[in-house]
């Protein structure tokens, strides 16, 4: 998988500005990569300090809604520079867990390694 296990570090719900919609969080997220944490751009809810999340980073292909194969590139986001995507469960392939949820593992996982192939 090209996709990684982080830790969200800092959750700022000032600086990204949604269109309407849901309000966006930039993130400030450390996937192993010692002292250069990254910047991921979200709407989902279930964010915070300190969770382990699944990342698309940029260079690594998701599968949109239409079922097409996209590579995740460094876009700005609500005026914000986002370089990657929180993965859902169902973006993992595992069961259970809603679109838009950001997809969540424990602890044990090493920041940069590759997520678990199941829930």
């Amino acid at each position: 998988s090209q996709y990684k296990v982080g830790k969200v570090l800092s959750v700022d719900t000032k600086s990204a500005k949604g269109g309407g919609g849901k309000p966006l969080r930039a993130c400030s997220v450390d996937i192993g990569d010692e002292g250069n944490p990254i910047t991921v751009v979200t709407s989902a809810s279930n964010v915070r300090e300190g969770s382990r999340i699944v990342i698309a980073p940029i260079g690594s292909f998701i599968i949109n809604d239409e079922g097409e194969e996209i590579t995740v590139k460094k876009t700005t986001v609500g005026g914000v520079v986002s370089e990657g995507i929180f993965c859902d469960a169902k973006m993992l392939g595992w069961a259970g867990g809603a679109q838009g949820i950001a997809a969540q593992v424990p602890d044990s996982f090493e920041l940069g390694s590759a997520p678990p192939p199941t829930k």
